[in-house]
């Protein structure tokens, strides 16, 4: 990575593992899919990980999910991929592409506001007023640029987007061409080169916000992003995320492992209700991607406003934004939480965490 990528907040895969890539692409003997930059068996080892051959692990969850996305993808189906918010598809569908294609930052980010300008194409209007439509006056959006250059397209949060906009995709996916009704020519008609795909990302909590036709669920194979199931893997996840993030922002006091794992431990409670009066879970979303998210905060107080590692104090200071966001009800669930379950547990970071209870705004 160059000195300039290291200033970026977050570099894209390919170029956090430029490294990996290359040595990849150079070692692969394996046949590749037309149009694919890595073979199938490479791109597979890009994601899970070959620690013979230095390739870090880089999705945790379960193989065969990989396997199937791969092989959808050297199909003329398009890849969607479904779960609950902050379980990582987008981080997937990134690597995917960027060991798919070279390159994943031809993205479209789903919304409300998401218009079928952005998805295809757009115009340069002072050149379009000055010259007419041409293709100098033509601005590719993301579709029109990956069905060109046979590039894999990312589709986040799909069903965000309003039905007419979603609608767009049919003729794109099924007939692999984008018409430009107002260029005349070869330059009307632009068909998709091999290597072309998109995988999209739906959560299954926006279910009913805009629900895909099922015209466009047939262009899609579903594969579902479970969340992590095993204590260990999830907890060494969040431990080294946060120690990345921790490092990124100049924090220099090492994590104490204690703390990690009575936050990771309280987030699977509240996830699944299990820890809990009468098994009641918080309707917020207390994913892994979440616990990273107040692991780093903790490391941040303890070290900018102490200069020292996190307590299980700053974990009840970080939690309240975190878990009361959709429900008031929530900060409620989560004081129990602390009064009755904490005191249950056995060790200092339990007891600090229980003792902190009062950190709760309300």
């Amino acid at each position: 990575m160059s000195k300039q990528d290291e200033t970026l907040q977050r570099p894209p895969a390919e170029v956090r593992y430029a490294d990996e890539l290359a040595r990849l692409r150079v070692g692969d003997t394996s046949p590749r899919p037309p149009g694919w930059w890595l073979s199938m068996d490479a791109a597979r080892r890009f994601i899970v990980g070959d620690e013979r051959n230095g390739i870090s692990r880089k999705f945790v969850g379960d193989p065969s999910l990989i396997d199937r996305s791969l092989v959808t993808l050297a199909t003329s189906r398009g890849l969607m991929l479904v779960g609950e918010p902050g379980t990582a598809k987008s981080l997937l569908s990134e690597l995917i592409a960027a060991a798919v294609s070279g390159v994943s930052t031809l993205t479209v980010q789903g919304g409300a506001a998401t218009t079928e300008d952005q998805i295809k194409y757009s115009w340069n209007y002072a050149l379009l007023v000055s010259e007419g439509p041409s293709a100098r006056s033509l601005v590719p959006a993301p579709m029109l640029r990956g069905m060109a250059e046979g590039k894999v397209v990312r589709f986040e949060e799909i069903t965000r987007c309003p039905l007419e906009v979603q609608d767009s995709m049919l003729s794109l996916l099924s007939e692999r061409v984008i018409a430009v009704p107002e260029l005349t020519g070869p330059d009307g008609m632009v068909f998709a080169r091999e290597g072309f795909n998109v995988i999209a990302t739906a959560n299954t909590r926006d279910r009913g916000v805009n629900e895909m036709s099922a015209a466009l669920k047939r262009r899609f194979n579903f594969e579902t992003v479970f969340p992590i199931s095993d204590f260990a893997t999830e907890l060494a996840l969040v431990e080294q995320e946060a120690e990345r993030l921790l490092a990124q922002s100049g924090v220099q006091a090492p994590q104490r492992k204690d703390v990690l794992e009575v936050l990771v431990r309280a987030f699977r409670d509240l996830r699944s209700g299990t820890g809990g009066r009468d098994g009641e879970k918080l309707s917020t979303v207390m994913s892994t991607a979440e616990a990273v998210s107040v692991a780093h905060a903790v490391g941040l107080r303890g070290w900018f406003l102490r200069g020292e590692s996190g307590s299980a104090e700053d974990i009840v200071a970080c939690l309240a934004g975190t878990a009361a966001k959709d429900d008031a009800e929530d900060l409620a669930r989560l004081r129990r939480y602390l009064e009755q379950q904490a005191p249950r547990r056995k060790g200092a970071a339990w007891s600090e965490l229980h003792g902190a209870r009062y950190l709760l705004p309300g």
